[in-house]
């Protein structure tokens, strides 16, 4: 049978996201263990290096939780080492540090800015203040970042159970985790093409998988110390799922939503487009671009029109380093680095990252990702590209792209219980058949 191609000759069967068969059976009991070992020596290091106090709780109970799921994972006869050794790096990664550090209001300054502009924004209508005089009091985030803090604004600090269930982190993750789950729904193949049993372990195996992920640092860390980057990275991986089943509102829906929080979720309008040229025509890639440019400017613009130049200072001037006070954003990355050396290092990393941005973009035309796996490590590398050149930047933000790569290639979202990867060729009409 001849493979089906799209415009430009483009294949167009969507290879939907796959998670092998045996993948967590068939590891070794010492390879889970060298596994949270090496994760163990990683948080070890935070309470050692770091002179955040958030990162050293977290480390110090991270690093415990971690070498406790290294010896279960040994010790333990299989598959049970792996089902406690997952549960005890959960509870040492996640579940105490979090508890430990919300109740104990202990949290990057990222948590107070979206609390008080979810504060702002119901007060005022806009989360910006008009002339804050402290790095504390700017917003570096777009309007939808606020909605995240409104159960703050409502509920308050004065109880215990106000001061935990306000807590914009746990709506991050809130967020974070609902994209997850909803990514997996949306790419499940049907249950009538495949046994009941078959969809309950493709269910299973999805939930452990998606278990390791968040006991692992790339999620747990931030996830306890700020979050402000998982409902970013939940929503952007939503987006793809619903661009691989050929949803094109859905998926300007998702990015909408993503693209109202920052502004570094502007590249996955590109990707997620050039995966529905590719895989289901142009047609429905316009009008995901479409739904996803009105749906950002809708949940933008009355904040932008209630305060155009607070807005423009604190989104755009102060995260890249032009701002009237300093971004504490400031790992030396190189664009960090070129940036320091003044107003011509400046202008080299801003035209670096807008040369890494072209480049990106022309990979998309001449070759546009034709599934999940391959579109998700499109949006990674541009997005890395994005923190390593521009002019302010943390090394903790580059945990976003390998968040992406690492969902797309082992979570996945495909039904875990077929040995090979379902294929679905689909027409650039929006038609679907299989081959």
């Amino acid at each position: 049978m001849q493979t089906p191609t799209g415009p430009g000759g483009c294949n167009v069967e969507v290879i939907t996201w796959r998670v092998e068969r045996e993948n967590s059976r068939s590891a070794a009991p010492w390879q889970w263990s060298v596994g949270w070992a090496v994760a163990a020596v990683w948080a070890a290091a935070f309470p050692v290096v770091s002179g955040v106090d958030t990162h050293r709780v977290w480390g110090s109970c991270a690093a415990v939780g971690y070498t406790g799921a290294a010896v279960a994972a040994r010790m333990l006869p299989r598959p049970r080492a792996v089902r406690v050794s997952v549960a005890v790096a959960l509870a040492g990664a996640v579940v105490l540090p979090l508890l430990f550090l919300v109740l104990t209001g202990q949290a990057q300054s990222e948590v107070d800015v979206i609390e008080r502009s979810g504060r702002l924004l119901s007060e005022r209508g806009t989360p910006y203040l008009d002339a804050p005089t402290r790095v504390e009091e700017y917003t570096p985030y777009l309007p939808g970042m606020a909605l995240l803090g409104i159960p703050r604004a409502l509920l308050g600090e004065h109880t215990w159970a106000a001061r935990y269930f306000g807590d914009a982190r746990l709506w991050c993750a809130a967020v974070f985790l609902a994209c997850l789950v909803a990514s997996r729904a949306v790419v499940r193949h049907p249950g009538a093409h495949m046994g009941g049993a078959q969809v309950r372990d493709g269910d299973e195996r999805f939930a452990a998988a998606m278990a390791v992920l968040i006991a692992s640092p790339v999620v747990a860390l931030p996830l306890c110390v700020s979050g402000v980057d998982l409902p970013l990275a939940g929503l952007c991986v939503l987006a793809i799922a619903c661009a691989v089943r050929g949803r094109p509102v859905a998926a300007g829906l998702v990015l909408a939503a993503a693209c109202s929080l920052k502004w570094t979720a502007w590249p996955a309008i590109p990707v997620v487009v050039s995966l529905l040229g590719c895989a289901w025509g142009a047609r429905p890639a316009l009008r995901s671009a479409g739904t996803a440019v009105a749906g950002t400017a809708l949940l933008v613009l009355p904040s932008a029109l209630l305060s155009p130049g607070p807005m423009v200072r604190q989104v755009l001037a102060f995260p890249t380093g032009r701002g009237e006070l300093a971004t504490p954003a400031a790992s030396p990355l190189p664009g960090r680095l070129l940036a320091e050396q003044g107003a011509m290092g400046w202008a080299a990393a801003v035209t670096l990252l807008m040369c890494g941005a072209i480049g990106v973009g022309v990979s998309l035309v001449v070759k546009p990702p034709p599934d999940a796996v391959a579109a998700a490590g499109r949006l990674a590398i541009g997005l890395a590209i994005a923190f390593l050149l521009a002019p302010a930047g943390r090394f903790g933000y580059l945990a976003l792209p390998v968040l992406l790569v690492v969902w797309a290639r082992w979570v996945g979202a495909a039904p875990a219980s077929q040995p090979e990867p379902t294929r679905t060729a689909v027409g650039t009409g929006g038609g679907r058949r299989r081959s």
